[in-house]
Parts: C-alpha cells; sequence; structure tokens
C-alpha cells in the first residue's frame, strides 16, 4: 500500500506545518488493543520488563536480509526457516491460520476501507444518479451489515467502521457515548433503508418496474461499480456484498472488476457529473498514528477538502456541515469543549451526507518466529513503525542475521523528494534513517508506537509557544510550554524563497507591516551534535544538511528554478497558506525555530524539529551531497525526482539505488568533486566551506564506489547491497551510530489490559445494581496510575445508550459501576448490557467488554 500522494485524501500531510460490537456472554473477557495521553515525564516511559543492558551502538542485529515474499507463502516460508519475520501486515482472514502455525504475529490497525459515491447530478439528464440524493447515500449504512461483512470476509479479526475517524482510537473513545449512540441508531437495518430508497428514487421521478427494479425514463437504473479486484482480496468480496445488497432493493448494478491503475483515472480522473462510475471501493492507510483527526471531515466529505479533485467538488453539502467541518481543520474553535462539541455534531452530520460509507476498520498480522522480537506500531503496523528497526531483534541476542520477507520493494525509485513512498520501501528506509520522519515532527524525534506521541531522540531540548486560546494540551514535560497574547514572527524568519537569487527571502522583506503566526516550535540541538552523528558514509552531520532540506522544500515550487516541477508546485504553495517561517537563532549549539498558523492539539506533535529529511513527507534522509548532484542532474535535463516530471519530459525518474540514474549520478559527483561544488553558494556559502565540500564528496565517491548505490543515512542501519531486479537488499549495523542499541527498548511490548466485568445476571428497574470492572495486564492488576479513565455506557433492550457515566476506582485493577435507581429506572423489561471502555495511559486503545443481563419489573 501507497502513504502519501495514494492516500492523500485523507492524510493531513502539509509541507512545512506540523502536518501537520458483537456482545459478550456474562463475566467476558476481551483484552483490548490499545488511548490518549502518555506519562508525565521527560525520558521514555517505563518498560514493562527492566532490560538487559548493552555496550552495543546502533541496531541490535549484525545484518537484515529483505526480499520479496508472497503473502500466501509467508507462514509456510516461516515454519521453513526461509524467513524469520514477514513485515508486510496480512488481512485478518489469516490470523487463524498463523495461531494454527504456532507463530507469533503482531496486530495493527491497517487499512480502512469503505464505498466512495458519485454525488453529482448527471450531465445527461435521461440518467439518474442515486447517490446524487444525501438521504439515499444516509440510507446505505442501514444497507450494509457491518458485522456481516467483518465475519465473512475478514473472519471477525477487523472492526465494524461507522466513522471517518478511527473505530476506538483516541478521538473515537472520547467520543464514546456519541459514536456509540449513532452505531445503534444506525445498525443493520434493511427495512428501513429499502423504505427511505423506495421514497426518495419515487420523488426524484423513478417507477419501481414488475420485475421489482428500478427504472428512469423508460431504462434500468444502472450504478457502475468500480470494484477494486487487486490489493490484498479483500475489497472484491466486499464490493460484491455491497452490490448484492443494492440489487435487492431494485437497483441494476453494473460489476467493473479493476486494479487500482485502472480504477483511479476513472475515479479521481473524470468528471463527476460524466457518470462514468457511481460506487468505488475505496481504501486507505493512516499517515501516521491517529490522534488529531478533526480535519478528516473536510478531507472526506466537503468540497473544500485538499483532495481538491472529483467527487469531492461535486458534493453539494448541507451548510452546517460544510461550516463545522471548515471550523474544525481550520482549528476554529477556543476550548477542549468546544472542539469536542463540533466533533460530536459532525460526526451526525456526516452519516446525513454519506459522501462515503465507511465499512471496515482493517486489523492487519505481520507473522514471524518465536525467537523473534518485534516492536510495532499499534496504529499503523510495523512497517511505518519509526522505532522498529531500532528494536528488531533475535530475543535474548546480539547480533545476527535476520531474513524478512515483504510484499515488493523498489516499487518505485528511491529518493525523498518525489520518490518511493510505498509502505514496503519505506518500511526498510526508516532503517537506515535517525527517530521518525517529518510527519510526526522529524528526525529530532521519536515517535512512540503506543500512544502516538513524541519523546526526544536527537534534540537536547525543545518549547513550543502559541497564541493564547487555542486547544493546546501538553502530555509530556520534556516539552516546555508557553502562550502569548500575540505571536510576533521575527524581522529575519525566512518565509519564502527566490530561486533567481538563491536566497531566502525575510519576513520583514515579504510582510513589512509585521507577520504573526499561532504556533513557534523552538529546539536546540546537543553541543556536540556535529561530532557525534556521522552519515553512513562517514562525514558528520553539519548546518549544510539542514539549510539544504529546507531549500529543497522550497526550490521545486518556483519557476525562476531549474528544478522547478509543477507537480510539487501546488502542494508547496498549500503548505506556505500555514507556513510561517525558519529561524536559525544559533549555529553552536544548532538552535532552530519554526512558525506555522497549522497546529496539533498535542504540544509534542507541534515540536518540528528540522532535521534534514523529506520535506515531503517520505521516509529517508538528506545529505546536501546527494540533493547536490541529483538537483544538477534534473537542472541538466537528464533526471526528475517525480514520475510526473519524469514523464512530462521523458527523462529517468531519479532513483539513489538503480538503474540509469546511477551512472548519471556517477558523472555529476565527479563533477561537483572537480569544482568544490557548493550548491545555492549565495545561502548555502554561509554554512558551508570549500574544505567540507571536498570532504563530502570524497566520501561519497568512496560509498558509491564500496556500495554502488548512493542512499545514505545517519540511522542504526546502513544499506549495504541493492538487487532491485531481484528485489531484495542487504542492511547491515552501523557501529558508530551514535545511540546504544537499548535506547527505546522500553517500547519492546505494549501494555495492553485485559479487562472483565461481572454483576448481577438479574436488575430490578428502578433499583440500583453495582458491577465490577477487572483490569489486568498479564494477569497482574493494572495500576490505577496507568489508566486515564474508566467509562461505561448502558443500553437498553432496543440497543439505544440510556447512560453514560464514569466508573469509581477501588484498587489497583479494580473499578465498580453503580446503576443508581434513577438510571435502572430508564430501562425497559428484557435484555439489557452494560459496556465499559478502559482508556489506559501507555497504550491508545481502549479496552472493551461488555456484560449482558436482564431487566425485570
Amino acid at each position: 500500500m501507497k502513504l502519501g500522494k495514494i492516500y492523500a485524501v485523507l492524510s493531513l500531510l502539509v509541507v512545512f506545518s506540523m502536518l501537520l460490537a458483537a456482545c459478550q456472554p456474562s463475566g467476558s473477557d476481551t483484552t483490548g488493543m490499545p488511548e490518549t495521553e502518555a506519562p508525565s515525564m521527560t525520558e521514555a516511559p517505563a518498560a514493562t520488563e527492566a532490560p538487559a543492558q548493552t555496550s552495543r551502538h546502533g541496531g541490535w542485529l549484525d545484518e537484515i536480509d529483505v526480499s520479496v515474499v508472497s503473502g500466501d507463502s509467508a507462514i509456510s516460508q516461516l515454519q521453513a526457516g526461509a524467513i524469520d519475520y514477514f513485515s508486510f501486515g496480512l488481512a485478518s482472514d489469516v490470523y487463524p491460520a498463523i495461531k494454527e502455525a504456532g507463530l507469533k504475529t503482531t496486530q495493527s490497525f491497517g487499512s480502512y476501507y469503505g464505498i466512495s459515491f458519485n454525488p453529482a447530478v448527471f450531465t445527461d439528464t435521461k440518467t439518474l444518479n442515486p447517490f446524487s440524493d444525501r438521504k439515499i447515500r444516509e440510507a446505505m449504512n442501514w444497507l450494509i451489515d457491518r458485522n456481516y461483512v467483518n465475519q465473512e470476509i475478514y473472519a471477525g479479526g477487523s472492526l465494524p467502521k461507522l466513522f471517518t475517524i478511527t473505530t476506538q482510537l483516541v478521538e473515537y473513545t472520547n467520543l464514546i457515548d456519541t459514536a456509540r449512540s449513532l452505531e445503534s441508531k444506525y445498525a443493520y437495518n434493511l427495512d428501513k433503508a429499502k423504505e427511505i430508497i423506495d421514497a426518495e428514487m419515487t420523488g426524484l421521478g423513478a417507477d419501481l418496474g414488475p420485475d421489482g427494479k428500478w427504472q428512469y425514463n423508460g431504462a434500468p437504473v444502472t450504478l457502475a461499480f468500480l470494484i477494486r479486484s487487486d490489493g490484498d482480496g479483500t475489497r472484491k468480496p466486499m464490493g460484491d456484498y455491497v452490490a448484492n445488497q443494492l440489487e435487492s432493493v431494485g437497483f441494476t448494478v453494473d460489476r467493473q472488476y479493476k486494479t487500482s491503475s485502472e480504477a483511479f483515472p476513472i475515479w479521481l480522473g473524470t468528471a463527476a457529473a460524466d457518470g462514468q462510475w457511481s460506487m468505488y471501493t475505496a481504501g486507505y492507510i493512516p499517515s501516521g498514528f491517529p490522534r488529531d483527526e478533526r480535519a478528516l471531515f473536510q478531507q472526506g466529505y466537503l468540497n473544500t477538502s485538499i483532495q481538491a479533485g472529483e467527487p469531492y467538488i461535486s458534493n453539494v453539502s448541507d451548510p452546517e456541515f460544510q461550516k463545522l467541518g471548515d471550523d474544525l481543520a481550520q482549528g476554529n474553535f477556543s476550548s477542549p469543549e468546544e472542539r469536542q462539541k463540533m466533533m460530536a455534531r459532525a460526526l451526525e452530520l456526516s452519516l446525513q451526507d454519506s459522501l462515503f460509507v465507511w465499512v471496515i476498520d482493517q486489523q492487519t498480522y505481520s507473522p514471524y518466529n518465536n525467537n523473534v522480537q518485534v516492536t510495532y506500531d499499534l496504529a499503523t503496523g510495523p512497517e511505518s513503525t519509526n522505532v522498529g528497526p531500532y528494536n528488531l531483534r533475535f530475543a535474548g541476542q546480539e547480533g545476527g542475521t535476520m531474513r524478512v520477507g515483504t510484499n515488493d520493494l523498489f516499487t518505485q525509485p528511491w529518493n525523498t523528494v518525489g520518490g518511493s513512498n510505498w509502505v514496503w520501501d519505506a518500511g526498510v528506509m526508516r532503517a537506515t534513517t535517525m527517530g521518525t520522519s517529518n510527519a510526526v515532527g522529524g528526525a529530532g524525534l521519536m515517535a512512540d508506537p503506543y500512544t502516538g506521541l513524541a519523546y526526544p531522540q536527537r534534540i537536547e531540548s525543545a518549547e513550543l509557544t502559541y497564541k493564547k486560546g487555542l486547544p493546546i494540551q501538553q502530555n509530556l514535560d520534556w516539552v516546555k510550554v508557553n502562550s502569548v497574547d500575540q505571536l510576533d514572527v521575527p524581522a529575519d524568519a525566512w518565509v519564502d524563497w527566490d530561486a533567481k537569487t538563491q536566497k531566502f527571502i525575510t519576513a520583514a522583506e515579504k510582510f513589512p507591516d509585521g507577520l504573526t503566526a499561532n504556533v513557534m516550535s523552538r529546539v536546540t540541538y546537543p553541543a556536540d551534535l556535529f561530532q557525534t552523528v556521522k552519515w553512513h558514509d562517514g562525514s558528520p552531520i553539519s548546518v549544510g544538511d539542514f539549510v539544504m532540506s529546507m531549500i529543497q522544500g522550497f526550490d521545486p515550487a518556483k519557476k525562476d528554478s531549474p528544478i522547478y516541477d509543477e507537480s510539487l508546485a501546488a502542494s508547496i504553495d498549500a503548505g506556505l497558506v500555514a507556513f510561517k517561517g525558519y529561524r536559525i537563532v544559533s549555529t553552536d549549539p544548532l538552535v532552530i525555530e519554526a512558525y506555522s498558523d497549522s497546529y496539533n492539539k498535542d504540544a509534542e506533535l507541534n515540536i518540528l524539529p528540522l532535521w534534514p529529511a523529506s520535506a515531503f513527507g517520505l521516509a529517508g534522509e538528506n545529505s546536501w551531497p546527494i540533493l547536490a548532484i541529483s538537483n544538477m542532474a534534473e537542472a541538466a535535463g537528464e533526471l526528475a525526482y517525480t514520475s510526473d516530471k519524469s514523464d512530462l519530459e521523458k527523462v529517468e525518474n531519479t532513483s539513489w539505488v538503480g538503474g540509469p540514474s546511477l551512472e548519471i549520478l556517477s558523472k555529476y559527483l565527479d563533477q561537483a568533486a572537480s569544482e568544490s561544488y557548493i550548491p545555492y553558494e549565495p545561502t548555502l556559502g554561509q554554512y558551508i566551506t570549500k574544505d567540507e565540500a571536498d570532504l563530502r564528496y570524497s566520501n561519497f565517491k568512496k560509498w558509491y564506489a564500496n556500495h554502488g548505490h548512493f542512499w545514505v543515512g545517519t540511522g542504526p542501519y546502513y544499506l549495504d547491497k541493492v538487487f532491485t531486479t531481484e528485489k531484495s537488499l542487504v542492511l547491515k549495523q552501523n557501529a558508530d551510530f551514535v545511540d546504544l542499541s537499548d535506547r527505546w527498548s522500553v517500547f519492546s511490548e505494549p501494555k495492553l489490559a485485559t479487562t472483565v466485568l461481572d454483576g448481577p445476571g438479574q436488575v430490578k428497574v428502578g433499583e440500583e445494581a453495582v458491577f465490577d470492572a477487572t483490569v489486568t495486564f498479564k494477569d497482574k492488576p493494572y495500576p490505577q496510575s496507568d489508566i486515564q479513565k474508566v467509562k461505561y455506557i448502558l443500553y437498553d433492550a432496543t440497543g439505544a445508550v440510556v447512560v453514560v457515566g464514569d466508573a469509581t476506582a477501588v484498587a489497583d485493577g479494580q473499578y465498580q459501576v453503580t446503576l443508581t435507581s434513577e438510571q435502572t429506572a430508564k430501562l425497559q423489561t428484557g435484555s439489557a448490557r452494560l459496556e465499559v471502555a478502559v482508556v489506559p495511559i501507555p497504550v491508545a486503545v481502549p479496552s472493551f467488554t461488555s456484560f449482558d443481563f436482564v431487566a425485570i419489573p
């Protein structure tokens, strides 16, 4: 699966800014996957078990051999000893086979799937588009039995999905009462769906023929359904099920089975009003751990979506929803309480709009042998886990060679400007980099794989200043947080780039009347940064690497630039709307400020270290020499970073690891070395000396001679050998890495809660009733200090939510729910259900369990 471009519909990756149930039986035991806040501390959270100390630097393994392995054969290859770990996430229908084989596995949220509808009134007035009617789209929620889809297609291993926010993650948990009420309201009800569809279709002028099929202008109402036939194989049966349901209420469905390359040009590339499609089986993968999902209402439904294409621009939303979605995306609220009310209302209105009808939040599983230890992101899976390569090892062992299988490699050329962002490629790239990607602040930080918050990786300290009134919360005390009435951008801050003079434009030059921002991130790097951190070719990191990466984030968007790329310009220009400036305060030690109007509700996720990594949200790092020679080749018309420009100009797509690019890059490396070339010299000449240029080019030439590629980073592993044709590669331990191998061993295992709920089997209506909840981890009581809250939801015989409240803590791992006589009086006689949601601090998905009882008169 691809991050970034393909999944930009619902991602929040914006350049320069901060990127910013089936009822269980009585006494049921439910192990939750993973909530919302991390412990207050400067260092990373405590490990569940104290690990043995080490003197080893870099990765735990001596070597990682990665190759392409079919998901169909992954289990058998693990059993045969051909591989030790299959890192790509398999669909939940494979989970029973993994357990039967006796293998260990990760369990993470992966893709999420739904049906995208064409909302346009067709230009051909003789053809009716039922989905131009909002009520018919809303009725689809009753027409689709999500529990059936989960059981039959996903083997019960995923989660039914009703909302654009992620089921059972941070936002969902905070909105649990609204979410559960709406799930009850929109539960599968074929009769209700048919009743609404019948009324609306008749109002649109359609007739139900004697054969039970809808007719319009004497012809069947036919739905062109684009059903994806590729990927993990689950979208095809899901599409067929939805098509069957639509046929059962009178529609004729034209099932068009297509691959992504066949479906995308129709879905997003044709005018919605042309009527070339009616529905599409959409699938997405989050770009990072989703803690703040307020912008998804705009991105998934409204014509102001950053996707700015079909079908969004054709959707005419309810005015209240339009304003609400835009306000949430733009942060137009003054308190957490106001935001909460807006989010709750947006959930309701999104279902009434239903431009997308969501079906499944898929859980994915990556199997591995029992002697392997894997750290994985609970929200996005192991290949999207920044800390994963740091902790990958054979249990209780230092060193060794691990054989890893994945779904594919080198799907697109590797470069950090417009290259591959496929999850399997990015998973390998992360092993070569310092900490997390720019999607969560920058490589000076490390993303917590269990909560989505961040901890210092390379930075020494950080400070966040924000405009008073913004609903920003501090979770961890490694960030110093201040608020001010007005946040002025300094006159010497860099706010734009002049490609002709090759100099930054300052705030004073572009905004002589002054400029303000919502947030300012200030990071200080260690005084010994330039002595302790080295690129894989042996060169010390320098200020030039930081500044070059900043320039690269601007220059391709400028028409005066010799590397102008129209396909990058739109996203860069969009980022400038919120971007308010960079400022290097000091180079010894390195201190950098970043100003923006875009902000995240979590203080820690507003910190922008501006490490020399991709400015475009891709994995990988930027040493200034690789950008310099790549830019030289692009300016000469021999290479192009992006596939769009490559296709347009009919030149080779830049790859730093293979193909014809290597010979071209080698030629320009020789030229740069012979000239002691300093790129963008009017600016970088202040930070890069001729002596440094000579050293860097010399080391880079030796690297290429020894390894046959130009991919260098600063991470715990280096890319030793690449075999693009055979689709395999070799990573080796970087023994010169600055940190010890156990730096992030605290993330070896998520502290997942197990909850058991017990109480009376019968409750008399109008009398008090007491229920007990036991919360454990590995059969030991879960400490109260590690639990943010325990909420309960009471349902009546119709499934409607009657009461929502907070359980009372009794002792570690012990909570009590007391239903008052007034609360039980609201129950009808008959079956009832009490549900408990435990929200731990160390992990970010709650543990849910429920208890059925009978309400008697």
